[in-house]
């Protein structure tokens, strides 16, 4: 069978960032629908790779490790997910350390916005939702909005209070690209373009992502993807085409209450398209 017909999920959270399960119980998930390849990648951390290595070759899965780096692009976020790198180097966790070190300082002011809103305790409410408190996220603050009835679900906390021109929404200076990019591929990784379509960009912005991104030495995007819909997973094979890059497929599972899709359940890549893991057989961690 061709290498792109492999049940690899490549992009997901714990509660070592965002998520709702331990890295142990996402493998075991993960193994239960059937992934054969997957890494676990925390935003702006490595601190479950251990665990989640040891749990998948306990589940018989093939790992590779992973992190989601928050990068600023343009005056936007955009994310960079890492895979198959050494999970100790010393400059890519460092530089993770410093990427994280201003969340807390960013939370403090998304709950003094919200109180101004009319919603109170948002601080300590999200704190009570962060497993790992150096990476409390709007996803945190979406979380106690949910709890205590705020709103419906967490899709209606972004509308409404944490996406930009909205009550809560407090940007944030993250890595650049050329530093994500350079931690992950001097650490023995690969970088990845984590869900394209979900920028808002002009396809000249797009196309300056794409540009520089592989100037600076990236070498894939995800191309099927949670957040992707049928006709994306299309036009992202055509920009890996004409970009040279490889090809990823991830959920980007955060929680089976929350998330789009479960892990392993996404579409096969198209048999056209290099897959990533090609460029890492070496770096894969056998079951």
């Amino acid at each position: 069978m061709p290498q792109t017909y492999l049940n690899a999920d490549l992009h997901c959270h714990s509660v070592v960032s965002d998520g709702t399960l331990t890295p142990e119980q996402l493998a075991q998930r993960a193994a239960a629908r059937g992934v054969e390849l997957w890494a676990l990648t925390d935003h702006d951390e490595v601190g479950g790779q251990h665990r989640a290595a040891d749990a998948a070759r306990a589940a018989g899965m093939d790992y590779l490790t992973g992190t989601e780096i928050s990068v600023s692009f343009a005056d936007s976020t955009v994310h960079i997910v890492g895979l198959g790198f050494d999970a100790d180097d010393a400059a890519l966790t460092q530089g993770l350390y410093d990427t994280r070190n201003g969340r807390g300082p960013r939370a403090r002011e998304m709950a003094r916005q919200l109180e101004l809103a009319g919603i109170a305790g948002a601080y300590e409410g999200a704190l009570r939702h962060a497993g790992n408190p150096e990476l409390i996220s709007r996803t945190h603050f979406a979380r106690y909005l949910v709890e205590t009835g705020v709103c419906s679900d967490t899709y209606e906390v972004f509308r409404r209070y944490l996406t930009e021109g909205k009550p809560g929404y407090v940007p944030h200076t993250w890595a650049s690209l050329r530093d994500a990019v350079h931690w992950i591929t001097n650490a023995g990784g690969v970088a990845v373009i984590a869900h394209p379509a979900r920028y808002d960009f002009s396809p000249n912005l797009e196309y300056a992502l794409f540009s520089e991104f592989k100037q600076l030495g990236g070498q894939g995007v995800e191309v099927i993807t949670g957040s992707h819909r049928p006709a994306e997973y299309l036009t992202y094979a055509d920009m890996a085409r004409e970009f040279e890059l490889a090809a990823s497929r991830g959920s980007d599972f955060h929680s089976p209450d929350e998330s789009q899709i479960d892990l392993g359940e996404l579409p096969y890549l198209p048999a056209h398209l290099t897959p990533v893991w090609e460029l890492l057989q070496e770096r894969i961690q056998r079951a």
